[in-house]
């Protein structure tokens, strides 16, 4: 009988000059590489959706309370309490127009958001859709107003422009027969005319 010894100093390992192993490698490498990204891109969309969601939910929720606390000061009628009642109504208005002011300036792409997601509903068939924004914000804008018409099936043509007097988080946003318009300073006029109260 022939028997051949086991050779235990024999390397089975590819080559690693060997071209088919480096093409191998290389396809394995850039696959990784092509999933990372992925991967991170995906994450970053799921954290910046969920912290305009937070911000919106604590706002709102801020907003309520303070409407709340501002309703049982009104709701008083004693003659005594009515400077108190004046200077709660003035706090109140200073502490939501701070607390609001501050979130829009915090992530002026909320409101933004808002605006093209109404402006979106109710635009089918329409060629084109000019945004206007902030200077700063024209990238950023773009991108959100994008994913936002991609989601809601608009396939006309979107235009975001800067513009240097719109504050942070205001928006035009014009289409041939419509336009829609986010402005703050306009909207908490209209709270305060609604309150009964002269700015």
């Amino acid at each position: 009988m022939n028997a051949r010894r086991f050779l235990f100093d024999t390397d089975f390992r590819p080559r690693p000059d060997n071209p088919v192993h480096q093409q191998e490698a290389a396809a394995q490498a850039e696959a990784v590489l092509r999933a990372e990204a992925e991967a991170y891109a995906r994450g970053l969309r799921d954290g910046q959706a969920l912290a305009e969601q937070q911000v919106q939910a604590r706002l709102s929720d801020a907003v309520t309370r303070l409407g709340l606390a501002a309703a049982g000061l009104i709701g008083q009628s004693d003659d005594r309490d009515a400077a108190r009642e004046d200077e709660a109504m003035d706090f109140a208005i200073a502490l939501a127009r701070r607390i609001a002011g501050e979130a829009l300036d915090a992530h002026p792409l909320a409101a933004i958001g808002d605006a093209a997601r109404a402006a979106l509903q109710h635009l089918r068939g329409v060629p084109h859709l000019v945004v206007r924004v902030h200077e700063s914000l024209v990238d950023e804008s773009e991108a959100l107003v994008k994913r936002l018409a991609r989601e809601r099936g608009f396939e006309g043509r979107l235009v975001v422009l800067g513009e240097p007097d719109l504050a942070l988080g205001d928006a035009r946003m014009e289409w041939a027969d419509g336009g829609v318009v986010r402005d703050r300073a306009r909207i908490e006029g209209a709270v305060l005319s609604a309150l009964g109260i002269v700015a």
